[in-house]
This record gives structure tokens, C-alpha cells and sequence, in this order.
């Protein structure tokens, strides 16, 4: 009887071994993959915040955490656009506290003179049909940021038509449009102090 027993919790146990060595080995395996994958998308999504001509180096391998209230609370990711080792323009993660239903995660491209070069929603929570057309598959709203130019923190084009500005809000809907447009213009003038702090930046962990 004894025997028996430790016969069968011996094999449960090399079952369990081997169930666990082939667990390990799968989840190796499909981490690489969806890794690739998410790498993929996330470069995909900086194209069309940063033009690809701009720059020539990795932007995940130019990769930085910052804390700066202008960007949103907490920390954010930033990378750095680089033409021959040279700094050109940056991708940051920011975020429009003041939506109508919440936070709204961006993400921001500009240079450092002032000019943004792209934007994207990443996350919201805005009611669907009305907020919701910040996203580009719903609207073409967002890309109207592109090639805009910040002329300093008092400049009265970066606000909606409703209050004086260049930008389009959504019928019903003024909240979101101004949230987002205030948060991009902050990640712009954000952008133009990065030069001087580029070399004191503190890299993302890999």
C-alpha cells in the first residue's frame, strides 16, 4: 500500500515537473512574440506622432521617465528623436486631466522650437458619440495639432473656437476638445525646455 502511494506521488510529481518546465518554456516563447508585437504597435503609433524622415535612431531605446506636472500627475515616458546623434524632437506620454468623464492619455510629438508634430489619444473615457471623436476612428480631430506652432505659454490660438482659439469643439460636447488642446499645448512648451535637460534625464528600465 505504501509502495503503491509513493509510486503515485512520485509520478504526480514528475508530471507536475514537467507540466511546469513546459508552462515555462511556452510562456518563453509567446512573451518574445508578443513583445515583438508590442514593440511593432508602439513604433507604429510613434510614426504618426513623429515623422519617421525626422529621425534615425531607436526611439524604445531613447527612452526616459520624467516627472513633470506640465506632462500630468505622476511619472511619464518620453523619448527622445535623434538625426545622427543630434536631438530633434521628442514623443511624450501626457495626460488632460480635466476630460468630461475623466483623465485622457496622450501621446505628443514635438520638436523644440515650438512646432507640435503629432498627437494621439491612447485612453479616455469620453461619452461615445460626442466625446469619442478624439479618436481617429471616429474623427479626424486629433491630427489637426500637427504642424501647429506654440508661440508661448499666452498664446491665445491654443484653446477652442468657443474660447477665442483656432481649434474645433464637438457639438454638445466643449469639454473634451478644451481638455485635450490644453494638454497638448502644455506637452509643446514642455518640449521646448527638454534640450538643456537631455544629458540629467533618467532612462527608462529596460
Amino acid at each position: 500500500m505504501l509502495t503503491t502511494i509513493r509510486k503515485h506521488g512520485i509520478t504526480l510529481a514528475l508530471f507536475a515537473a514537467g507540466a511546469t518546465g513546459a508552462t515555462a518554456v511556452i510562456n518563453q516563447m509567446t512573451k518574445s512574440t508578443i513583445d515583438n508585437q508590442s514593440a511593432k504597435q508602439q513604433m507604429a503609433l510613434f510614426d504618426q506622432v513623429v515623422p519617421q524622415d525626422r529621425y534615425n535612431n531607436d526611439l524604445l531605446k531613447s527612452c526616459y521617465v520624467v516627472t513633470e506636472p506640465t506632462l500630468g500627475k505622476g511619472s511619464h515616458k518620453i523619448y527622445i528623436a535623434r538625426k545622427d546623434e543630434t536631438p530633434v524632437a521628442v514623443v511624450m506620454e501626457a495626460t488632460a486631466p480635466d476630460g468630461y468623464s475623466g483623465a485622457i492619455q496622450l501621446l505628443v510629438g514635438a520638436d523644440f522650437t515650438g512646432t507640435v508634430l503629432g498627437s494621439r489619444v491612447t485612453e479616455h473615457h469620453e461619452t461615445p458619440g460626442l466625446g469619442d471623436k478624439i479618436e481617429m476612428r471616429h474623427s479626424d480631430w486629433i491630427t489637426r495639432f500637427a504642424g501647429k506652432i506654440i508661440h508661448g505659454a499666452d498664446d491665445s490660438h491654443w484653446a477652442v473656437k468657443k474660447d477665442g482659439g483656432d481649434f474645433d469643439q464637438f457639438t454638445g460636447a466643449t469639454i473634451t476638445p478644451r481638455a485635450v488642446v490644453n494638454a497638448v499645448k502644455r506637452a509643446g512648451l514642455y518640449a521646448q525646455t527638454l534640450p538643456s535637460q537631455i544629458n540629467e534625464l533618467t532612462p527608462c528600465e529596460e
